[in-house]
């Protein structure tokens, strides 16, 4: 049901402030901003290839990307993996014994459909399902 690799998702401060390492370091291009209110964040998307970088700002100190950078400092946040079926991969992932943050899937960035699987039970990696809406 994983297809790819969709995304990897990195705590920032400020997208403004890491745009310029993005853009001018690296040469890559923001295809996509959006604040998505629901998760408390705004993004920003690079496409490299088939795999996306995905800047997470806080938009509240409560956000759970505010208390993440409070805890661990900016960087990798999340590896997101895309599927043909998320709701069958969140029900494999829970019959495997996965702690599942995210009992059934909601809108996040891009218009996709996404769920977490906590860190506890991946091994420390926030995992995350996308898939397009249906």
């Amino acid at each position: 049901m994983i297809t790819r690799i969709d995304h990897l998702g990195i705590a920032v401060r400020s997208i403004e402030a890491a745009l310029p390492y993005y853009e001018k370091a690296l040469g890559l291009k923001c295809a996509h901003r959006e604040e998505v209110p629901s998760q408390q964040v705004k993004t920003a998307f690079f496409d490299v290839g088939e795999v996306h970088l995905e800047l997470l700002e806080p938009t509240s100190p409560e956000s759970p990307v505010a208390k993440f950078i409070e805890k661990n400092g900016e960087g990798i946040h999340h590896i997101a993996f895309a599927t043909t079926d998320i709701n069958g991969q969140l029900g494999q992932a829970k019959g495997a014994g996965t702690r599942l943050i995210h009992e059934q899937p909601f809108e996040g960035a891009a218009g996709k459909l996404v769920a977490f699987l906590h860190p506890k039970s991946t091994f420390g990696v926030l995992t995350e399902f996308c898939a397009p809406k249906a």
